[in-house]
């Protein structure tokens, strides 16, 4: 492990569980339509994912956003929840991950809308294209990393959770007022150019090591050629 990157990411207890999804939370379900077709969008009834010492989970840290969270840990858009249990990363896995996020060009996310999980308000990260390709090369090299353990099918679409506090039956009202209090705050952009690899040590969520994502590639008009 890179010795510089054992930080504490601020994530502890439950308020971190499922990395920042609502565990408690009571819905149906339904799809996403944005570039991952059986992304839920609703979770299901008393969803549980207890951490397990050891879980590993890869994230993007949104520090602009960081004011805006009521959940009680850092704002992040989780890429997949868990990888790999943390005794299984070594050398050769750091490189394979180095070399997959640096085939990825660094991103912006754009935060300017809300959206509700019942007991939950998040902000949609747009696009969701970059974030779910990076999933899915994630999954395609490590198809034993389940996104949320399956709980959700596809898994779940890109967001990132403002607060988990409510219940159904109060989250209307408490939301709505919430949702108010923050919107002046809103359009938010987040330049993405690292994924963060976190680890659960038993009792909180620790950053380990952030991996570069590539150069954003610039496309340039072909000069004309000179007059003769």
């Amino acid at each position: 492990m890179n010795a510089d990157a054992d930080a504490d990411t601020g994530m502890s207890g439950d308020a971190a569980a499922g990395m920042g999804t609502a565990a408690d939370a009571n819905t149906g379900g339904s799809a996403d339509t944005d570039g991952g077709a059986g992304l839920v969008t609703d979770e299901p009834a008393d969803a549980d994912w207890p951490d397990i010492s050891g879980d590993t989970a890869l994230t993007i840290k949104v520090p602009e956003a960081d004011p805006l969270v009521r959940a009680g840990f850092p704002a992040h858009v989780t890429v997949l929840y868990p990888f790999v249990h943390e005794s299984r990363i070594d050398a050769a896995t750091h490189r394979e991950l180095a070399g997959l996020f640096a085939g990825h060009d660094a991103f912006t996310l754009t935060f300017e809308s809300f959206g509700r999980y019942p007991g939950v308000l998040y902000l949609d990260p747009w696009p969701h294209g970059p974030v779910t390709a990076l999933t899915k090369d994630l999954t395609r090299r490590w198809p034993e990393a389940v996104p949320y353990r399956g709980i959700f099918g596809a898994g779940l679409a890109p967001h990132l959770t403002i607060a988990n506090h409510e219940g159904p039956a109060t989250q209307e009202a408490a939301y709505d007022a919430l949702q108010a209090e923050l919107a002046p705050a809103l359009p938010l952009s987040c330049s993405v150019e690292a994924v963060q690899l976190i680890a659960w040590d038993g009792r909180r969520w620790q950053d380990r090591t952030a991996y570069r994502l590539g150069a954003r590639r610039l496309t340039t008009r072909a000069a004309a050629p000179p007059d003769v």
